[in-house]
């Protein structure tokens, strides 16, 4: 780290603590050459990730709209909030560590139901339902046949 006060390029870390509730690092730093003391701040890069929709056209990801979708598809149900953070939090981490900065709304729709399906499966059939965008009842039956195949396995 190069001293912002004479420009040396080495210094030592004297103190450090997790800062911004545990998302970046505080660090005290002493330079080697001139012994004055500087904060820096550590923080993990996050990449910007584009969704492209269905229709071609792209839009920045959203954590909250996944959490919103699977708010909805969970009315009346006994699904806690705080489960739908974690499974919201779990997608977008996934996303990230693939690396990809374009992701489909077909895939997030994919891990979404994946994720809902073991949480409860009411949740996942509404879900699908608006996902999926079921043209009839033959469609809707088919996905709760596959749903009760699965559950005899």
């Amino acid at each position: 780290m190069k001293c912002p006060y004479c420009g040396f390029d080495e210094s030592k870390v004297i103190d450090s603590r997790p800062a911004d509730e545990g998302k970046s690092i505080r660090r005290r730093r002493e330079c080697l050459s001139c012994e004055k003391r500087f904060t820096t701040y550590e923080t993990v890069e996050s990449l910007p990730m584009v969704v492209v929709k269905k229709n071609g056209s792209r839009q920045s990801f959203d954590r909250r709209k996944v959490f919103n979708g699977m708010l909805r598809a969970c009315e009346k149900r006994p699904v806690p909030v705080a489960e739908l953070e974690r499974i919201a939090e779990e997608i977008e981490q996934n996303l990230q560590n693939s690396l990809e900065r374009e992701i489909s709304t077909e895939r997030i729709g994919e891990e979404v139901m994946e994720r809902l399906k073991k949480v409860d499966e009411v949740a996942y059939v509404r879900f699908a339902s608006v996902y999926r965008q079921f043209k009839d009842i033959g469609t809707f039956m088919e996905e709760l046949n596959k749903l009760l195949e699965h559950q005899e396995e």
